[in-house]
C-alpha cells in the first residue's frame, strides 16, 4: 500500500500473521483483473506468446548484427511483455508471404511483421475480392503509407505511380505494395505503356535488384523507404520520391477466434499510449510520424 493509499484509508491493523491486506479501503469493490489474468489460460500456463514474423523489413523488424530480431516490432513486443507478464517470442517464417498463412494454420499465436491492416486481410479476400481464407483481426499500433524508392538523383524523373508506366518496378511478394503495383500494371496497360512487376522475397533482394539496374523503382512501406534511402551505401544509393501513398495502419494480426487475446493486446497497447511508453519507443526509433492516437481493432474497416 502506497503512502497515498494510507492517507486515504487510514491505518490498517493486521489481525493475524500472514493476513491478506485488502485494497479499496474496505469498500468491498472487487479488484480489477490484471492484464496477465485476462490472458487465455493456455498462454498464462505457457508463459509465452508465440509471434510469427519475417525478419526482412528494417526499421520495422530485421535481424541485427547479433542475429536477433530488432526494430519497431521487437521493441513494442518487449514493452507489451512487461505489461502482460509473459514473453513474446519471435519465430522467423522466412519470406513475408509465409507470415499470415502460418498464423491461420496455428503455427503461432499472433503475427507482427509490419503487417498493413487492410479490409481484404480482415475478410480473407484476395486482390480480386474472392474469399480465400477466414481472415484475421488486427490490433493497430502504427500508421504508414507506401514510398517509391528510386536510384540516387532520380534519373528516370519518377514522381508518382503514373511515372513508373513503361518501366520495371520491384516489390516484395504478398505485400500491399505488390497489390498496388499489380493494380497500377492494369492502369499502365490502358496507357499503352506496360509496367513490369518484379516480385521478390525480401527487401534486401529488392534493394539489390534496384541497385543493379534491374528495376527503375522499388515500392515498400514509407518508413522502410526512408530508412533504406538514408542507410544503404551510406545514403548514396537511393532517394525516396513523391508523396507517401495510401497511409494505413500496421496491426498485430490474430485469428478471428482469438477474441480474448485480441482484446487483452488492445488494452496493453492502449496502456502504453496512455503512460507515454509508446511515444518514447517511437522517438528512440525516429518513427514518431507514424504515431497513432489510440489502440484500434480492425481500423481499416
Amino acid at each position: 500500500m502506497t503512502p497515498t493509499t494510507s492517507r486515504r484509508c487510514g491505518a490498517v491493523t493486521a489481525v493475524a500473521v500472514g493476513a491478506v491486506l485488502l485494497s479499496a479501503c474496505g469498500s468491498g469493490a472487487p479488484k480489477a483483473a490484471s492484464l496477465h489474468d485476462q490472458l487465455p489460460a493456455a498462454i498464462r500456463k505457457a508463459g509465452v506468446i508465440r509471434v510469427g514474423t519475417s525478419l526482412t523489413a528494417a526499421p520495422v523488424i530485421f535481424k541485427n548484427a547479433q542475429g536477433l530480431p530488432d526494430g519497431l516490432d521487437p521493441d513494442l513486443a518487449a514493452a507489451l511483455s512487461k505489461e502482460l507478464g509473459v514473453k513474446l517470442e519471435f519465430q522467423d517464417q522466412g519470406p513475408f508471404a509465409n507470415v499470415l498463412p502460418g498464423l491461420l494454420s496455428a503455427k503461432y499465436d499472433i503475427a507482427m511483421s509490419g503487417i498493413t491492416d487492410t479490409r481484404e486481410r480482415e475478410n480473407g479476400l484476395d486482390a480480386n475480392g474472392k474469399q480465400v481464407n477466414d481472415g484475421v483481426d488486427f490490433v493497430d499500433y502504427f500508421m504508414a503509407g507506401i514510398g517509391i524508392v528510386v536510384h540516387k538523383g532520380n534519373p528516370d524523373k519518377i514522381s508518382g505511380l503514373d511515372d513508373i508506366c513503361g518501366k520495371t518496378v520491384v516489390v516484395k511478394q504478398g505485400t500491399v505494395h505488390d497489390t498496388l503495383a499489380l493494380s497500377q500494371q492494369k492502369a499502365c496497360q490502358h496507357l499503352n505503356s506496360p509496367l513490369k512487376v518484379l516480385e521478390v522475397d525480401s527487401d534486401s533482394t529488392a534493394q539489390d535488384d534496384l541497385r543493379a539496374g534491374q528495376a527503375a523503382a522499388y515500392l515498400t512501406d514509407y518508413p522502410k523507404a526512408m530508412y533504406n534511402a538514408q542507410t544503404v551505401d551510406g545514403g548514396q544509393a537511393f532517394d525516396v520520391t513523391g508523396p507517401q501513398l495510401q497511409p494505413r495502419p500496421y496491426g498485430i494480426a490474430l485469428r478471428k477466434s482469438d477474441t480474448a487475446l485480441r482484446d487483452v493486446l488492445s488494452k496493453a497497447v492502449e496502456k502504453l499510449l496512455v503512460d507515454g511508453s509508446y511515444d518514447t519507443l517511437l522517438g528512440n526509433l525516429k518513427l514518431t510520424t507514424g504515431a497513432i492516437p489510440s489502440a484500434v481493432v480492425n481500423g481499416s474497416s
